[in-house]
C-alpha cells in the first residue's frame, strides 16, 4: 500500500512515511493510493471476531508489508489494553437507537481509539530508526487529553497541546493540565480552536521548522487517526448484522469531519451503509454544505458541545478531494479560493453525489438539552451533549427499515454541568476523574500567535 496527497505534490511513500508526514510536504492531506475492499464472505466472518481481530483485519490491509505482522497486531493489542470495557466500544440498544459507546478508553473520549493506536505506532516507527520525534496538535478539548494519554512518558516523543483558553469544558482542561510528564507541554492561546487549527497548519507549512524540529502531527490529519476510526464501525455492523447484507444507518456528531469520513471510507470499502447522517450544534458549516453547497466560514458560537464548536473542518478537504473526482489540480483551486475568500461553491452534479453521500442535520442547545432530558427519562440513559447532537439527529432522519447506530463521543461525565442542567442531576463520575481536581497542574497561557508558539516550541523540544 502506498500514500499520495490529496494535492498531487507527494506520491508513493509507505504508510509508515505517511503517518511520520503528518501533513504533507506540499500541504494536502494523505491519503491510500486505492481504497481496499472487503469481501462479503471477510464481512460475514467479522461477526465471530473481537475487536481486536476486526482492528488487525482491517488496519492491515492499509499498512501492507511496511510493518511485520506480529508487530503490528502487538501494537494493536497494546493499543487497547487499557480500555475499561472488555469490548472496547461496545453497543447498548436504548429506546429506537443504538448507542455504540466509543469512551471506554483512558481519557473518556472516541479520540482514544485512535489516539492509543497513534501514540504506540509513534513509538514503534521511532525505535526501529533510533529518532526522536516532537508532536504538536490543536484541540477542540478531547483530542489534546487523548493525544497526551496516547504519548505520556512515552521515549523519543515530546507532545505540544494547544487549547483554547476557556473553551473547554472543566473537565477536559484537567484532563490535559494535570498530566505532568516532562515529555508532555500544554499551551493555553488565547483565541478559539480554529485559531488553533490555523497555526499548526502555519507551522507545518514551514517546511524548514518542521525538519529542524522533527514534528509530527497527532491532529486527525494524521491519516492513521482516520484509519483506527474505520474499524469501530465494521465492528458495530458486526453486532447487529444478521448476514452480511445487513444495511445499517449512522450518526455522527460532526466538527471536523474526521469521525464520519472514516464511516465514509468503510462504506467505500464495502460496508452496507444507507444513511450516514452528520450532525452539527451551530457550528454548522459542515451541515450547510450538505444541505445547501454552502461551505462558507462563520462566527463561531460557544455551545454546550464544544468540540464541535469548529468552523474550518480539517478532514474535509479529504473527501473534497474525491468529491472533484480525485482532481488535485482542481482540488488546489478550490482550496485556495477558500484561503481567500472564505467560501466555497458547488455545481448541482457535486450536490446531487453529496445528498447521496450524507444526510444532515442542526441541533441546536434547546434541542440538545431536551434530547438529553426526553432520552434519560424514557431510557435511563444519560446522553453526553454531542452524543445527543448526533441522537437528535438520528431520532428525526430515522428510516424504521435498517438500524440506527449513534456514535457516543464521549462519557456525560465530561460535560457535568450540561447533563445537570438538561436532567437535573450529576452524572456518575468514573474513577478515573474522582480526583482530578487536586491533582497537580501544568500549563502555559501564550497568545494565538504562530511567531510566539514557534518559539516556545525551539525552546522546548527535542532535539
Amino acid at each position: 500500500m502506498r500514500y499520495k496527497s490529496t494535492r498531487g505534490g507527494v506520491s508513493g511513500i509507505t504508510f509508515s512515511d505517511a503517518v511520520m508526514m503528518g501533513l504533507a510536504t506540499d500541504g494536502g492531506l494523505l491519503l491510500p493510493e486505492h481504497i481496499p475492499t472487503i469481501s462479503p464472505q471477510e464481512l460475514q466472518s467479522f461477526r465471530s471476531m473481537e475487536y481486536v481481530e476486526i482492528a488487525n483485519k482491517i488496519i492491515s490491509k492499509f499498512v501492507g508489508d511496511d510493518i511485520p505482522g506480529a508487530d503490528l497486531q502487538n501494537i494493536i493489542e497494546r493499543s487497547y489494553s487499557k480500555f475499561a470495557h472488555p469490548q472496547i466500544t461496545p453497543l447498548q440498544h436504548h429506546g429506537d437507537v443504538h448507542i455504540l459507546e466509543l469512551f471506554h478508553g483512558p481519557t473518556l473520549a472516541f479520540k482514544d481509539v485512535a489516539l492509543q493506536f497513534l501514540g504506540n505506532l509513534f513509538e514503534y516507527l521511532l525505535g526501529q530508526h533510533n529518532s526522536h520525534m516532537n508532536i504538536i496538535g490543536a484541540t477542540s478539548g478531547d483530542t489534546g487529553s487523548a493525544a497526551i494519554y496516547g504519548v505520556k512518558g512515552k521515549k523519543n516523543i515530546n507532545i505540544f497541546i494547544l487549547h483554547p483558553y476557556g473553551r473547554v469544558s472543566a473537565v477536559q482542561e484537567l484532563q490535559m493540565t494535570t498530566v505532568t510528564d516532562a515529555n508532555v507541554f500544554n499551551l493555553a492561546i488565547d483565541g478559539n480552536f480554529d485559531d488553533g487549527q490555523r497555526i499548526i497548519k502555519e507551522i507545518f507549512g514551514d517546511l524548514e521548522f518542521k525538519q529542524q524540529h522533527a514534528l509530527g502531527a497527532i491532529n486527525s490529519i494524521n491519516w492513521a487517526r482516520v484509519l483506527a476510526q474505520i474499524v469501530y464501525y465494521f465492528y458495530a455492523w458486526s453486532r447487529i448484522a444478521q448476514d452480511e447484507a445487513t444495511c445499517v444507518d449512522f450518526s455522527v456528531p460532526t466538527g471536523n469531519f474526521g469521525d464520519i469520513f472514516a464511516g465514509y471510507v468503510a462504506r467505500q470499502m464495502g460496508l452496507p451503509v444507507g444513511q450516514m447522517v452528520l450532525a452539527t450544534n451551530e457550528n454548522n458549516i459542515l451541515s450547510r454544505f450538505v444541505a445547501t453547497g454552502d461551505y462558507s466560514i462563520d462566527t463561531v458560537v460557544e455551545t454546550l458541545s464544544p468540540s464541535m464548536d469548529i468552523q474550518v473542518a480539517s478532514n474535509f478537504e479529504r473527501y473534497l478531494y474525491y468529491l472533484l473526482g480525485t482532481d488535485s489540480t482542481a482540488l488546489v483551486k478550490m482550496m485556495d479560493t477558500f484561503a481567500t475568500e472564505h467560501v466555497l461553491t458547488f455545481d448541482a452534479t457535486q450536490q446531487k453525489q453529496v445528498h447521496a453521500d450524507f444526510s444532515t442535520m442542526t441541533i441546536d442547545t434547546d434541542v440538545t438539552l431536551k434530547t438529553m432530558k426526553d432520552f434519560y427519562t424514557q431510557t435511563d440513559y444519560i446522553l453526553d451533549p454531542h452524543t445527543a447532537v448526533g441522537v437528535a439527529a438520528a431520532q428525526k432522519l430515522h428510516c424504521a427499515s435498517r438500524p440506527m447506530i449513534c456514535l457516543a463521543t464521549a462519557h456525560p461525565a465530561k460535560f457535568a454541568d450540561a447533563v445537570l442542567r438538561a436532567i437535573g442531576i450529576d452524572p456518575p463520575r468514573p474513577e478515573s476523574l474522582r480526583d482530578i481536581e487536586q491533582r497537580a497542574k501544568r500549563c502555559e497561557r501564550i497568545g494565538a500567535d504562530t511567531d510566539a508558539i514557534k518559539e516556545y516550541i525551539a525552546s522546548h523540544a527535542l532535539s
